[in-house]
């Protein structure tokens, strides 16, 4: 007996495997039109009726049908008559059919494909064929259909109590915040000023990682290759960067050696075009990654997201700014969920928040819809004073991780000439006013100060008033 008999057999008699895989099993996966026609029977029958039907009930439901020609009529009656029950494994039955939809997917997205490369296509063109293939490749009998709050408590509890798989800083502060560093599927993004620190801040916990075993990969948008990767070299190898150039070669290679020891995590650096590539291409690159060199990383690097294109939006096709940077921030979000790893990206100051030292969301570039989607954002903060004294503040604008209001605003060391971040000493924190709005554009300090005045002259007219009041 074909597998195809023996599924529509079991949807008819057995009423536990007919509800567990008939909304996975589509009427493209049988060949033959005999089958097609009974399956879609017993589904618009199962739909309408919420039972099964007989093979009586077959018979006289496809009767009715008049647009069936009188052989195909009689095949469905031999069919129907030869459909027979005998019990077989659940677990074999299930998994059998579930290999056989999975094999019908895959061969029907090929042959489609190939309908599409020979022009035959109607529908789609040659850049659908790597989703296409990719849906078909997905087919599978997931019977998870949602948390049942009470039944799945113990899942929950369990849930609330495991050690979530995260990507520490080396930043103590950093750390605080996020409770440990980056979870998976998340997207974070720095937001900065031209020349504030965004990609220096990048390359920075890019080597970190890779210092702490992890597997990186480092897209760059902007700048080239080689320079992202002096940039690393220059914060792992503790060289200046202008010095790098003409380094003796011996020392060089001395260095690059005892870092090849302290690690077991790789450093890929991909350099792409401003502003011709997106998602699709980042999950192209990361699939030929895992075949050619067996790569998968553990966490990706983008400098910076608004240099990224859309793969569902074409730029300038009555489409603004925040609609666009929506579709590239919520794509690359479903690239982090897809691939299981956070995803760090930058973006630029608007024009009011350059000048502003106390930015807020409301001060992002292009697009407000990006704070609204990513899971992190802090933005990175620069005055003469603080270059001065060799520092960085970073301000929290929104943190699914943690209550944004703990540490909102800190304060890190960086070292620009070797491309780094490091800890502020303790007494760098204390000063800093905590207790202001996040959305404050005033400059920095001065609406606290302004509150504090106001409170003051508020006093000292109230004391006037009452020693007129005791005068008179």
């Amino acid at each position: 007996m074909r597998i195809e008999q023996t599924i529509l057999a079991n949807l008819i008699f057995d009423e536990d495997y007919a509800r567990r895989v008939l909304p996975f099993i589509q009427i493209e996966y049988f060949q033959d039109h005999t089958e097609q026609i009974l399956f879609q029977e017993i589904d618009k029958f199962v739909t309408k009726y919420n039972g099964l039907p007989t093979k009586e009930t077959l018979l006289i439901e496809i009767n009715k049908k008049e647009s069936v020609p009188e052989q195909t009529f009689k095949s469905l009656i031999e069919y129907i008559d030869q459909l027979s029950f005998e019990k077989k494994d659940p677990t074999w039955l299930t998994d059998n059919t579930e290999k056989f939809c999975q094999e019908r997917a895959v061969y029907n997205a090929i042959m489609e494909s190939i309908n599409i490369i020979d022009g035959n296509s109607k529908t789609y063109n040659k850049e659908a064929i790597p989703s296409i293939l990719a849906e078909s490749l997905s087919v599978s009998f997931d019977n998870h259909i949602g948390h049942d709050f009470i039944e799945n408590a113990d899942d929950r509890y369990e849930f609330y109590n495991r050690v979530e798989d995260r990507i520490p800083f080396d930043i103590e502060y950093m750390n605080k915040i996020t409770k440990g560093g980056l979870p998976n599927k998340t997207l974070n993004v720095l937001l900065a000023g031209t020349g504030v620190g965004k990609t220096l801040a990048m390359c920075h916990f890019a080597a970190s990682n890779l210092l702490d075993g992890k597997n990186v990969l480092y897209i760059t948008l902007e700048m080239a290759e080689e320079r992202i990767a002096e940039r690393i070299d220059s914060n792992l190898l503790n060289i200046p960067l202008d010095e790098l150039q003409g380094f003796p070669k011996k020392i060089y290679d001395d260095k690059i050696n005892r870092l090849k020891k302290k690690t077991t995590g790789k450093l890929i650096i991909k350099e792409f075009p401003t502003a011709t590539v997106g998602s699709g291409h980042f999950r192209h690159l990361l699939n030929e990654l895992s075949l050619k060199k067996n790569f998968r990383p553990d966490v990706v690097y983008i400098d910076y997201i608004n240099l990224c294109t859309s793969s569902r939006l074409k730029y300038g096709s009555n489409v603004n700014s925040y609609t666009y940077i929506k579709s590239i921030a919520e794509e690359l979000r479903g690239l982090a969920v897809e691939k299981n790893l956070p995803i760090i990206s930058a973006t630029q100051l608007n024009r009011t928040g350059f000048t502003n030292s106390d930015p807020g969301l409301e001060d992002t570039s292009e697009s407000f819809a990006l704070p609204a989607t990513v899971d992190f954002m802090c933005a990175l903060i620069s005055t003469e004073e603080m270059e001065q004294l060799g520092q960085i503040m970073v301000k929290q604008l929104k943190n699914r991780y943690n209550d944004p209001s703990i540490h909102k605003r800190f304060v890190v060391g960086v070292d620009r000439a070797k491309m780094r971040l490091f800890n502020a000493e303790q007494s760098a924190q204390t000063n800093i006013v905590d207790d202001r709005p996040v959305m404050d554009k005033a400059e920095f300090g001065q609406r606290y100060d302004e509150e504090e005045n106001m409170k003051w002259m508020t006093k000292k007219a109230a004391r006037r008033d009452f020693s007129k009041l005791f005068n008179s």
